[in-house]
């Protein structure tokens, strides 16, 4: 038996039903840290930053709170936004504060049909789907590059300049990320996401660059697609995809699809990592902060839970990340679906299934 290990979460679950998903993955966690003999345990740090923070502290986090969170080995995030914040002041004053300075540059957002939901893609029925879209996650499109200017000129005449920020380090970093995850998969094969017709600068340099590391992998399949017809690869090619890597903004967008096309956002998990481990990474859902239904106990906890499973990943532990995705499936399998996924179970009935579940598998290895 080897030694127990203490791993230290710091927990954001900021605004909406960012809280709700956040316990209910902390929940399941728990769980399955009391089942494992004593092997490991989780240490929860809870951060009350977001809007509500904002709304008392003009901030959406401490000014210290980087430096705060340095100190853990992992940060297991909610979704951000409320009416009291612009936006773009909520994203870049918490989730993205974090992202770029702890340089989690590689966005690892798998597409997972699971069963007992219902794809709105007639594919799905009887068609194996698995892909995973791999975000570059520190520069492109969401560098904050750029400014507004000319208002002096009187209304109307304002001028916004927003620039893509391309580096070959940063593209190569990310596509060899993306070589790699191929080859673990049972398809090795690297779909690479561009727009280089359009944009002839930093698309045609990451173009360059994904053939030069594709040369480097002669035993993985390659394509380079433009991001419209990628778009509808999504959905009238799905069978084609395994490992999906794009810019910042692309895979953002297709990844989202993705999500829809397995049956909700409530599903989608993601992984913004540090793969060198200098700083440490963020598990969160993709899904938003849903004011419409935040607080009515309604939420889809799965994308959060699924998160969590990469987390575990993460730390190590891959029997138990297995254990979590598997009891996610055995829980939709037995019809237990919240409102999105077309039933009408509750965040906590949910939780509770997939705990069970846990329970069950431990019981019958």
């Amino acid at each position: 038996m080897g030694e127990h290990q203490v791993f230290t979460i710091a927990s954001i679950p900021a605004d909406g039903v960012g809280k709700e998903v956040v316990a209910a993955g902390r929940t399941v966690l728990d769980a399955l840290a009391e089942q494992s003999g004593g092997k490991f345990s989780f240490d929860w740090t809870e951060f009350p930053w977001g809007s509500e923070y904002y709304a008392q502290h003009g901030v959406m986090m401490d000014p210290d709170g980087l430096e705060t969170l340095k100190a853990f080995d992992a940060i297991y995030f909610g979704a951000v936004g409320w009416e009291n914040v612009p936006d773009h002041v909520s994203l870049w004053g918490l989730r993205l504060n974090i992202t770029q300075n702890f340089d989690q540059w590689a966005n690892i957002r798998p597409v997972k049909f699971l069963p007992g939901v219902q794809s709105p893609l007639r594919k799905a029925d009887d068609t194996e789907l698995d892909w995973v879209v791999v975000r570059e996650n520190s520069e492109g499109e969401y560098a904050g590059l750029g400014g507004r200017n000319l208002s002096g000129r009187g209304p109307g005449n304002e001028v916004a300049i927003q620039s893509s920020l391309f580096t070959e380090k940063g593209c190569e970093r990310i596509i060899r990320f993306a070589f790699d995850l191929a080859r673990t998969r049972k398809v090795q094969k690297v779909s690479s996401v561009t727009k280089s017709n359009a944009q002839q600068y930093g698309m045609v340099l990451w173009d360059e660059v994904f053939a030069r590391v594709a040369a480097d992998h002669p035993d993985v399949a390659t394509e380079s697609v433009l991001v419209d017809a990628m778009s509808a690869k999504f959905v009238l090619h799905p069978e084609d995809l395994s490992v999906v890597v794009a810019s910042n903004l692309n895979a953002d967008i297709l990844s989202d699809l993705g999500s829809a096309l397995a049956g909700s956002l409530g599903l989608a998990a993601s992984a913004n990592l540090n793969p060198e481990r200098r700083f440490p990474s963020m598990f969160e859902p993709v899904h938003g902060s849903a004011p419409d239904i935040a607080g009515k106990g309604i939420s889809n906890p799965i994308g959060a839970i699924a998160s969590a499973a990469l987390m575990l990943d993460h730390f190590g532990l891959h029997e138990e990340a297995r254990r979590v995705e598997a009891a996610i499936e055995v829980t939709t399998a037995a019809g237990h679906l919240t409102r999105d996924i077309g039933g009408t179970a509750g965040t906590a009935e949910i939780t509770e299934a997939i705990v069970e579940a846990l329970a069950t598998s431990l019981t019958s290895a």
